[in-house]
């Protein structure tokens, strides 16, 4: 049974993907329920079923009554025997059928399917996003927004089919069954209704903004954690504790402000709630005993008066906390479309082909790209890497190296000029073909919190277990990952390596990004400082491997020890956003311009450095 009501919706249905999510509620959460549509009609109807049938229990309460009062106790069971084994019947066996259905479409098909259906799709949008706007955020808040808007979704589904389908067929059924009962018991509950509903309509106003108000200080709370976990080797370096215990004191008491204000709401209701259902209790039911002391209803009418006004009496204030809570999951999912609702602005184009195989030629024309501003980043580059060339990037901090490789990449799209790759605009592929024919090692090499082996198979998923460990040898890697074991006893290429690869050292880190970047094999190699945190040992033995990778590869290599770069068929300086000196390293000597005299000064220490006290003279 369970199987049956878990597999009505299928979560991972296929769907059409869309760059421009709806930017509002209604139309934001329908794109979800597509596929729920039967479901949630199914679960109307027997939400609205479940209310009629109570309501009818509570009718036959005053029937029962009624039966046993004007029948003698001898008599009753010839009178009514039949009726009441029917009835007995149907509260046995037809009731849990009704009641059954009914929990497993909510409990069973709708909470966790439509939670997933949500978090899933969230995610791949997510993903889609681009570097830039990862860089523009917390990963923790990005995170937190995904884990619980699927939750809250999946909330207002429940609560539209527990209590407000529900309640509402429960309400007109009461008013149903005591106009039919005597007309004048309906006036007090149209009262109450009333009254009831502009209770529901100021808590409501309220709580929603409040919610979303609470919910966004939690995210920010989430945010400022996890940015103190993520980076815990820095708060202990520096003997951070207290400075970071208050930087998330000052979200933790935002959090608290935000939700005192939200439950203050809640008090008011309650208060308001306890006041108004007993006018209700006193209201109907003293006009009911009214009734009954003037000969007017029946003793029966009373019973289903007061049962009615009882029964109502408990359940508004669920009804209320529903509606609150439908309103408060709502708040809930508007902040969550801050993060997953925005529409990724860096899309392949339409009719984007795949990039062709070549040799791996890179052309720069007037390349420019500033990130929205007026300075930084490149200024009308053109330049041109032959197939198979080997280029070495030689520039201060901010000279526009490290913003040259993001859009070479597509990380950003250019905001003037292009890049050709064996004469293919790369805005005119897709993004994923490109990268594919790119490998890149940068100077701190984050690694995914799985074992090696899941690392090093992330440059090519398919390849052997033979052509992994022949990668992880050319990277220097393999015997000390034979070495490694984790805290579950995981050992050699099973070993997690923890969050960001902390659990290995920064020499390790880089060689098993090594390896798995020689396993992906492409013809064109970017290096961002690829040995910067290797002893000088492991540096030597990495720089023999790196210029194997090298051959036949088209390469870009960043560096500030010049001494890295010396051997390559070119070197490029930078400054400014511009290519201001370019040749090979013994031509930029003979030029004695600023490398050369960079050259003389480093004697193995390191180019920010020199450039600053260039920058100074």
């Amino acid at each position: 049974m369970f199987r049956f009501f878990e597999g009505l919706v299928d979560p991972y249905v296929p769907y059409e993907e869309t760059d421009t999510p709806p930017q509002r509620l209604w139309p934001f959460l329908r794109q979800y329920t597509q596929p729920f549509r039967k479901v949630f009609w199914a679960a109307g109807v027997m939400s609205i079923l479940g209310a009629v049938v109570e309501i009818w229990l509570l009718s036959y309460m005053g029937r029962l009554v009624d039966m046993l009062t004007e029948t003698g106790a001898k008599d009753v069971w010839n009178a009514h025997g039949f009726e009441l084994l029917i009835v007995a019947l149907f509260i046995l066996m037809a009731r849990p059928i009704i009641y059954g259905t009914q929990v497993a479409l909510l409990n069973n098909t709708i909470i966790p399917n439509f939670g997933t259906i949500v978090r899933w799709r969230a995610h791949r949008h997510v993903l889609r996003q681009s570097v830039g706007w990862f860089e523009n955020d917390f990963a923790g808040r990005i995170a937190n927004r995904i884990m619980q808007t699927p939750p809250a979704a999946g909330d207002v589904a429940f609560q539209v089919f527990d209590a407000i389908t529900f309640s509402i067929a429960y309400l007109g059924g009461a008013m149903f069954i005591l106009g039919d009962s005597d007309p004048r018991l309906v006036v007090p509950m149209a009262i109450w209704f009333i009254l009831y509903a502009f209770l529901v309509r100021w808590t409501v106003k309220r709580i929603g903004p409040a919610s979303t108000a609470s919910s966004d200080a939690r995210s920010a709370v989430t945010g400022r954690v996890v940015d103190s976990y993520t980076n815990i080797h820095s708060v202990k370096m520096f003997a951070h504790h207290d400075r970071e215990v208050d930087y998330a004191f000052e979200a933790i008491e935002e959090a608290r402000r935000t939700f005192k204000r939200e439950m203050r709401y809640y008090t008011m209701m309650d208060l308001s709630l306890v006041s108004l259902n007993g006018f209700l209790i006193v209201s109907v039911v003293g006009w009911a005993i009214w009734l009954w002391s003037a000969g007017v209803a029946s003793i029966g009418v009373v019973a289903v008066a007061t049962a009615l006004t009882l029964r109502l009496n408990g359940m508004s204030s669920w009804i209320m906390f529903a509606i609150s809570n439908l309103f408060r999951n709502l708040g809930v999912i508007v902040e969550g479309m801050g993060t997953i609702a925005q529409p990724v602005t860096l899309v392949d184009k339409p009719g984007a082909t795949e990039m062709k195989a070549g040799p791996g030629k890179i052309e720069m024309v007037n390349l420019s790209h500033h990130y929205g501003k007026n300075q930084g980043g490149l200024d009308k580059i053109s330049l041109t890497i032959n197939p198979g060339e080997k280029v070495g990037l030689v520039g201060r901090s901010g000279a526009g190296k490290t913003t040259l490789v993001k859009l070479l990449l597509r990380f950003y799209d250019a905001e003037g000029g292009q890049i050709l790759i064996d004469g293919q605009d790369i805005a005119d592929v897709t993004q994923d073909s490109l990268r594919l024919r790119i490998g890149m090692v940068q100077q701190d090499s984050a690694l995914l919190h799985r074992s090696v082996r899941d690392n090093i198979l992330y440059g090519k998923p398919d390849a052997t277990e033979e052509e992994m460990i022949a990668a992880a040898k050319k990277a220097e890697a393999h015997d000390f990952i034979l070495r490694l074991e984790d805290s579950k006893g995981n050992k050699g290429y099973d070993a997690q390596v923890g969050e960001r690869g902390v659990k290995l050292s920064g020499g390790q880190r880089q060689r098993v990004a090594l390896a798995r970047v020689i396993l992906k094999d492409a013809p064109i190699l970017l290096l961002d400082e690829a040995t910067s945190a290797l002893d000088s040992e492991v540096e030597a033995a990495i720089q023999s491997t790196l210029y194997g990778m090298m051959e036949g590869k088209t390469v870009i290599a960043i560096a500030h020890r010049l001494s890295t770069i010396a051997q390559m068929d070119r070197i490029v300086v930078m400054e400014q956003g511009r290519v201001i000196e370019d040749g090979s390293h013994d031509e930029l000597l003979e030029k004695n311009g600023i490398y050369a005299r960079l050259w003389k000064r480093q004697s193995g220490g390191f180019l920010a450095d020199d450039l600053e006290d260039e920058a100074a003279e």
